[in-house]
């Protein structure tokens, strides 16, 4: 029998990130509607044929025609031109408000699984209180106490997930400190600085990336659900949220005013939670090779 040396053997490269996506169709897809979305909202200025909040650019309540592709609402202004700068508000939000989960779940996650003890006991208990009240509960409160605004609204909303990201950062970190690889180099001396940001941060970011992009839908749809009560945006900006509680006098009349905006909320969950998928598939080494 010859022995084979494993030098000669093949080995197969893993497929780049991208490639595992777009192979993917839900990837695929959920790329292609969130890069109409990134277009939409950085080419707004350009392509919105009227300003999203200037009065009377058409009669009011006008249906969708060539002079307004959307229609207009109830104070004349364009439909589509609000639509498409109320895309660099979803985009806004969705960043803010997932940015402050992440960082501060990761913050307490990371303490919790490293230094153990009563800060451990600390941190998860305090973590486990919060998760007894709803995220949309929590948010109502900040919002309360802070003001509605867009800006408090965001942070609101990145307040109410801060336990979720927590508790997944607390289990994937915890996970990684049974492994060898860290009792290694804990007996080599390294400090909690080296420990952290160079063995426990790196090895659970994969699953925070996963948990983040998924987490950017739920974003979005809680700070619409905050505009739809009045407690997020303030007219006149072009929030899709806001925009929906505004066409509910309207809409027997003028359906298109809750439709547009409506669906435009839908199709961008929708990619959100389409790439979230597949980005959990592609990062999986499992999935690998299938």
């Amino acid at each position: 029998m010859d022995v084979v040396d494993i030098a000669d053997v093949p080995r197969r490269m893993p497929r780049p990130l991208w490639l595992r996506l777009m192979r993917n169709p839900g990837g695929a897809i959920g790329l292609a509607l969130l890069a109409v979305l990134i277009l939409a909202a950085l080419l707004a200025p350009w392509i919105a044929p009227y300003s999203p909040t200037k009065l009377a650019t058409g009669r009011p309540l006008m249906p969708p025609g060539a002079a307004h592709l959307l229609g207009t609402d109830e104070l004349g202004r364009d439909v589509f031109s609000r639509i498409l700068f109320g895309a660099q508000l979803t985009l806004k939000i969705g960043t803010v408000a997932v940015c402050i989960s992440l960082v501060s779940g990761l913050a307490v996650g990371l303490a919790a699984a490293h230094f153990g003890g009563w800060l451990e006991k600390l941190l998860m208990h305090s973590t486990d209180v919060l998760f007894s009240f709803s995220d949309t509960l929590i948010a109502l409160a900040f919002v309360a106490v802070l003001g509605p605004s867009l800006t408090n609204a965001m942070i609101a909303v990145g307040v109410a997930a801060v336990p979720f990201y927590a508790r997944t950062a607390y289990a994937s970190a915890l996970a990684e400190t049974a492994k060898p690889y860290y009792e290694g180099a804990i007996a080599a001396g390294a400090g909690h600085g080296r420990l952290i940001l160079r063995h426990l941060l790196p090895n659970i970011m994969p699953t925070m990336i996963v948990v983040a992009t998924l987490g950017l839908s739920n974003a979005i749809l809680a700070a619409a659900a905050l505009g739809f009560l009045g407690l997020g945006a303030q007219p006149p900006q072009p929030e899709w949220g806001y925009m929906l509680s505004a066409g509910r006098d309207f809409m027997n009349r003028a359906p298109w005013l809750m439709l547009y905006p409506g669906l435009a909320i839908a199709l961008t969950v929708f990619a959100f939670n389409m790439l979230g998928d597949a980005l959990r598939e592609a990062i999986d080494p499992k999935s690998e090779g299938r």
